[in-house]
């Protein structure tokens, strides 16, 4: 929440007093942000250092820096915004915010650091913090319903709450479910030998008759595999010796 451009903005309606400023702030977001009168006038003297509001008649007072700077401490000073701070307001909505990198969500931290203690029951943390939020989602409902229909500034704030608690519930859902399948995995991968072949148990380097006997016969014996049948041979071929010519012996 940028209060140093809430302010340009309440100004660029009209010059106003330091205590009427926070009013209008509080007024604006619904009060769902309130604001420290003395955060406001310390934003308000940041802003006429760099020239974004000016004091009225501020230019023509006659008494110096000393008194000046006794007015500026004074809560009945009236500001007023400057061309400049037009520009810069102008720029600043315009301008998306900075949203590439994630912020330290304090709920994500806790999540990421249970995953890692010893003995911690993750699953029944992600739970709790899952019912207090949606507590307050009930709360900020009563205050809807309860609200006046014409207030568009705490409708919208209202909403936007409700959006992003509803966003952070559902992250709280899903993380509960990715821990317990990834856990459930591992403890899967543990319980099976390595190198076995899904669903028999049976290491994936056993022959497929081992393999067989041992899925039928729960490490009974392999049921011997029966002996091939006989080829059926065509005619011997004729031996060169059996021949009608007769072999001569020498004498």
């Amino acid at each position: 929440m940028s209060v140093r451009h809430a302010m340009l903005a309440l100004l660029s309606e009209g010059p106003s007093y330091g205590l009427q400023l926070r009013e209008e702030f509080e007024a604006r977001t619904g009060d769902v942000w309130p604001l420290n009168v003395g955060q406001v006038y310390t934003t308000l003297q940041r802003l006429e250092r760099d020239g974004l509001v000016v004091c009225e008649g501020d230019s023509e007072d006659p008494r110096g820096a000393h008194d000046r700077e006794a007015m500026t401490s004074s809560a009945q000073k009236m500001f007023k915004i400057t061309p400049e701070g037009l520009r810069e307001l102008d720029a600043w909505l315009r301008t998306p915010p900075d949203l590439s990198a994630p912020p330290r969500d304090e709920l994500v931290m806790k999540i990421l650091i249970a995953l890692r203690v010893p003995g911690a029951k993750v699953s029944e943390i992600i739970q709790a913090h899952r019912r207090y939020l949606v507590e307050l989602m009930q709360q900020w409902t009563r205050i809807k319903e309860d609200a006046d229909p014409a207030d568009l500034g705490l409708g919208l704030a209202v909403d936007a709450e409700l959006f992003r608690l509803d966003a952070v519930v559902r992250w709280l859902a899903a993380a509960d479910g990715r821990i317990r399948r990834v856990t459930a995995d591992a403890a899967l991968a543990e319980a099976v030998p390595p190198n076995t072949v899904p669903g028999t148990g049976v290491p994936g380097n056993a022959s497929a008759t081992e393999t067989s006997g041992s899925a039928a016969g729960h490490g009974a014996p392999a049921t011997p595999a029966p002996p091939a049948a006989p080829v059926a041979l065509g005619p011997l071929p004729r031996s060169p010796l059996s021949t009608s010519r007769k072999v001569r012996t020498r004498r």
